[in-house]
């Protein structure tokens, strides 16, 4: 503890500082550039979640609110079939393009039964959310996601969700299989495959 601040800790008055440092034209109702870009909790203080310009931002929260797991109006399973979809499609590629098989005749093949086995452990995983304990977590509206989805955090939206998931990775795979088997993209192929290529 230095001199100058023993006095002001031992005394029980409020501190008053010298009048050339008080400014008479700040009042406390007056708004700066640091309370415009103030971090502030959303609901619970004690959850961490804060509104920042990133996360309660226009583009942000467009962008989220539009994913198939927030967005309004889709049952369970079909939201499962979309997130499913999209995961089965683009789980193909590595598993084709950067495999161990990647430079033989069953490349496409190897592809599709990788994206269907990494579906199967996904579905897995989300079977085993669900199994024990309560229902899943339901998550509270924030900064971000104005209107979570009610219906899917029940265990039987989530088991809906998990059956949509499986159905629609499973499809998404077939569609990449398709499309990588009967499109001419082997002067594509190649070149991808040789980037991976060793030595």
């Amino acid at each position: 503890m230095t001199e100058f601040q023993d006095p002001f800790l031992k005394s029980n008055e409020p501190v008053k500082f010298d009048q050339k440092y008080v400014s008479d034209t700040v009042l406390p109702s007056d708004i700066g550039i640091a309370d415009q870009w103030a971090v502030n909790p959303v609901a619970d203080p004690f959850v961490g979640d804060l509104a920042t310009p990133v996360n309660s931002g226009y583009f942000t929260k467009a962008f989220l609110n539009n994913l198939a797991f927030y967005r309004p109006g889709l049952s369970p399973n079909f939201r499962g079939l979309e997130v499913g979809a999209a995961f089965g499609y683009l789980l193909f590629g590595p598993y084709a393009w950067t495999g161990p098989l990647r430079n033989s005749d069953f490349a496409l093949t190897a592809g599709l039964l990788g994206a269907v086995g990494a579906v199967h452990i996904l579905t897995a995983l989300l079977v085993l959310y669900n199994a024990p304990g309560k229902a899943p977590n339901v998550q509270p509206a924030d900064a971000t996601i104005n209107e979570p989805p009610a219906d899917l955090f029940t265990r039987v939206g989530w088991a809906d969700f998990t059956s949509g998931f499986w159905l629609g990775g499973c499809g998404g795979a077939v569609f990449a299989w398709l499309l990588c088997g009967t499109l001419h993209l082997d002067t594509i192929t190649v070149l991808v495959r040789n980037v991976w290529a060793g030595g």
